[in-house]
């Protein structure tokens, strides 16, 4: 079922099936090798932020309004001009013909069921080129990493705005691998028989690529004709940077606690980047969101739409195109009653007041 303005739609028995992304975590756990498993689950070092991802945002309290009369809630919006059926994105993420058959490919079609934007990764299994052209009409963006030679990197960037890709997002946040224990310990590697769809022929890898810089988003916006968003900011001054270096969008992450830890939650780190970036760019954040409540707080302060990844992960792993589809409706219904419980009838503008830190 696709996201509705009519409330009606969500009500209970009437709408999606309850989404319990714990459920559908154990679900996929069962269905997928454990060292797979871990690979997608998993974060860097102690891994700290990744568990305290989702807490961060019970750090808030809804502050409903009442007798506003309210009987519908808007829930469409507009990214860098795409216009989508839900502020609830899908995040890059590596390799997906290690969930399922169907890999990216099976993504882009839940993704384009639920009327919302999918980022598609650099370490896809399919070609950049073939997801873009599955459901073409659904709004897409190309995530880049620093992983290749610069000449590769830039042919990437280039063939992003050829294939009908709306952003180019750019992954700032890794100048290195982070150090993922569970990767490790598992001696995990991904099979000979699924090569990446994204890698040149001639195998060439980061270490022949110089660090990027601020200067590097203006670069990559003329390559590929694309709006540029930067990926994994978590400050307000290199948010502002990001911006004056003609970034059109900062994404809060924390690279799903993958890279630096312990690192600041993304749902504290929002309100910063927000100030310091103001009108000039739209800002979205990832790292956490497991219900309703959490994207109607990334709102309130001063998101314009948030992405999952492993709610995603898990989604594909246990229905394919079919399981993205369930659980970004099941999300998004969850993002509408709470909308219609706190009265706030349009996710184009959460009041900053909608939310109050916990005492």
């Amino acid at each position: 079922m696709a996201p509705t303005s009519d409330p009606a739609a969500y009500l209970p028995g009437t709408g999606p099936e309850h989404l319990d992304l714990a459920a559908l975590e154990d679900q996929a756990r069962t269905l997928l090798p454990p060292a797979v498993a871990d690979f997608y689950a998993g974060g860097a070092e102690s891994e700290v932020t990744l568990g305290e991802a989702p807490a961060a945002w019970r750090s808030w309290r809804l502050r409903p309004r009442v007798l506003g009369g309210l009987s519908a809630v808007r829930l469409g919006t507009s990214l860098l001009g795409s216009e989508v059926a839900t502020p609830i994105g899908v995040a890059p993420w590596a390799f997906q013909a290690l969930a399922h058959p169907d890999g990216e490919r099976g993504t882009a079609r839940g993704a384009a069921a639920a009327g919302a934007l999918m980022t598609v990764s650099t370490s896809a299994t399919a070609p950049l080129a073939a997801v873009a052209a599955t459901e073409a009409d659904s709004p897409k963006w190309f995530q880049l990493y620093r992983q290749h030679s610069p000449a590769h990197t830039d042919d990437l960037a280039r063939r992003a705005g050829q294939a009908g890709y709306r952003a180019l997002v750019l992954t700032v946040d890794l100048p290195v691998f982070g150090r993922r224990l569970r990767d490790v310990a598992n001696d995990f590697a991904v099979p000979a028989d699924l090569p990446p769809g994204n890698v040149p022929a001639s195998g060439s890898v980061a270490a022949e690529s110089p660090v990027w810089t601020f200067d590097d988003i203006g670069r990559f916006g003329e390559l590929s004709g694309l709006p540029v968003v930067a990926k994994g900011v978590l400050r307000g001054d290199d948010a502002a940077r990001c911006v004056q270096a003609g970034a059109a969008g900062i994404w809060v992450s924390t690279h799903g606690g993958r890279q630096a830890d312990p690192v600041i939650a993304s749902a504290h780190a929002l309100p910063e980047v927000v100030g310091a970036v103001g009108d000039e760019a739209e800002v979205y954040v990832d790292g956490g969101i497991r219900a309703g409540s959490d994207v109607l707080t990334a709102l309130a302060l001063g998101a314009s739409a948030v992405f999952v990844g492993r709610p995603a992960i898990w989604g594909l792993v246990t229905g394919g195109e079919a399981g993205v589809a369930r659980m970004l409706d099941g999300l998004t219904a969850q993002l509408a009653h709470t909308m219609l419980l706190c009265g706030v009838p349009d996710v184009r503008a959460v009041p900053r007041d909608a939310i109050t830190p916990a005492r």
